[in-house]
């Protein structure tokens, strides 16, 4: 879940047995921007991400994919996502 923690954007794992705070995944502006349109599509791909982020920011659809994958290669790096 993504969660707001003293004004930093961070992805927290939900229930106690989840819970490590050692292991926050703190997240940018824009990633916390990807991570609520993934929530949002569900089972997301990187391409309807790059079309959600190339609607709302004035980005090459390069540069979002280039973007969108290295973010969501890190969320998978972290176990955050499949």
């Amino acid at each position: 879940m993504l969660r707001d923690v003293c004004g930093e954007h961070v992805i927290v794992g939900e229930g106690l047995g989840a819970v490590n705070f050692g292991r926050l995944l703190a997240l940018n502006e824009t990633a916390a921007w990807i991570w609520k349109k993934a929530e949002a599509i569900g089972d997301f791909t990187i391409e309807a991400l790059v079309e959600k982020l190339c609607e709302e920011y004035d980005v090459t659809a390069e540069q979002a994919r280039k973007d969108v994958t290295e973010i969501v290669r890190k969320w998978q790096q972290e176990g955050v996502v499949e």
